[in-house]
């Protein structure tokens, strides 16, 4: 037997959530094949499969398991049964972890619970939950009659299997038209992590916003002119994202208490700046910290910001990279926002909020008096009021304001 433990997921964390079992109990499994997803407050690990063999579940799926608790085993002599070479296909499936719904909580999900004598694929099992199917009405063809893929999708086509069996009563109402289904989800620790932070940030720091307006039309510009080149010579897009970190880098270095942090009754300053970029993902928001934005340029900001981005929807992100930080940038207005005010990101003492690009009337920089329709930004800087004052909030916000309407200014670092 090869045993199947709990992986840390980092030096802070002694206690994760196991996601659900991608197999039954007994199933075949390949050497390095997906078996669970495990959930932490800070990241999500693989759990896979460290020989070929029989699986031997230990534990049940969606419990709480401390770090190298032993979860499952792998029995190498058990014999491999024919077919078993497509198991390997199974690891590139990607779904997302969460709570397992039962017959109990939704009647229309398919009889496919482990202790049914019905074998089931994991994939089939989780076709015939979502088209309603009895997967114990089915002969399977896979090895010993068990259901696979094929039996769900055909049983779909023809209407030949009967539908999850539902609760009725003889004398029951007829309903009216519409679902009022309820569900009830569990938490991830992400997400519980993450709402421990947020309720901390409002009831622990003097948490106030300012908020101003910025005219994107310099940006938009150079943008327009020059996103091709910068693509071919450095291998990837230009975005906006990257002119708001440079602003606020030269802002922080201009009032650095909203660089610093509070600890106790000292202010913590820092000469470097480590900017976190917050990033919505299915799991919840992640905080990928870009480390040193000061000594960085434009384009090596653009691909450390593509880098996270695509391991933050992969749930690749590292707890290192989504640790520290001593600013955030959030940007809302990639959903559509308006306006909103940012909630801080303990310890730090300001967070900048962006917002969504529209076009207003506004009075014209080159011609006062005259009106104009240009591109517009509402930004918010949420602050600790403890430690920055607001003279210094709103200086900040003026200095992001007019860095991004005259870029020239981060050329020329003043």
């Amino acid at each position: 037997m090869v045993e199947v433990v709990v992986p840390s997921p980092g030096e802070s964390i002694t206690e994760v959530t196991l996601g659900t079992w991608r197999k039954s109990d007994g199933d075949w499994v390949e050497k390095d094949e997906l078996l669970n997803e495990i959930d932490s407050d800070k990241a999500t690990l693989e759990l896979l499969s460290p020989a070929s063999g029989a699986i031997r579940l230990v534990v049940k799926s969606g419990t709480e398991q401390k770090v190298g608790t032993l979860v499952a085993n792998i029995d190498e002599a058990a014999a491999r049964p024919a077919g078993a070479a497509d198991a390997k296909n199974s690891k590139t499936t990607a779904v997302a972890v969460v709570t397992p719904v039962t017959k109990e909580s939704n009647p229309t999900v398919a009889k496919v619970a482990n202790d049914s004598p019905t074998r089931i694929s994991g994939v089939a099992k989780k076709m015939a939950a979502d088209k309603g199917i009895d997967a114990g009405a089915l002969e399977g063809s896979g090895p010993s009659g068990r259901v696979m893929k094929v039996d769900i999708e055909g049983a779909a086509k023809s209407g030949s299997a009967a539908p999850a069996a539902t609760a009725t009563t003889a004398n029951a109402p007829t309903a009216m038209s519409g679902t009022r289904g309820i569900r009830r989800e569990k938490m991830s620790r992400l997400r519980q992590r993450i709402a421990e932070r947020l309720v901390s940030a409002q009831h622990n720091a003097a948490m106030l916003t300012t908020f101003n307006e910025v005219d994107m039309s310099e940006v938009i510009r150079l943008r327009t002119e020059h996103k091709a080149n910068f693509e071919k010579t450095h291998g990837v897009g230009l975005g906006f994202m990257g002119f708001f970190i440079r602003s606020c880098v030269s802002a922080l270095q201009h009032y650095p208490r909203a660089n610093a942090y509070l600890a106790g009754d000292e202010m913590e300053f820092h000469d470097f700046v480590d900017v976190g970029v917050a990033v919505g993902t299915e799991r919840g928001l992640v905080v990928p910290v870009i480390r040193n934005a000061e000594a960085m340029t434009l384009p090596v900001i653009e691909k450390t910001l593509k880098s996270f981005a695509l391991r933050a929807r992969d749930g690749k992100l590292t707890v290192d990279e989504m640790t520290g930080g001593t600013f955030t940038i959030s940007n809302g207005g990639v959903y559509g926002s308006l306006m909103s005010t940012p909630i801080l990101n303990p310890p730090q003492s300001a967070i900048l909020g962006m917002h969504t690009i529209k076009k207003r009337a506004v009075e014209d920089p080159h011609n006062p008096g005259q009106i104009a329709l240009r591109p517009m930004m509402y930004l918010a800087l949420s602050y600790d009021h403890r430690i920055i004052d607001g003279s210094e909030a709103v200086g900040f916000l003026v200095h992001v304001k007019d860095c991004i309407e005259n870029p020239g200014r981060l050329l020329l670092g003043v």
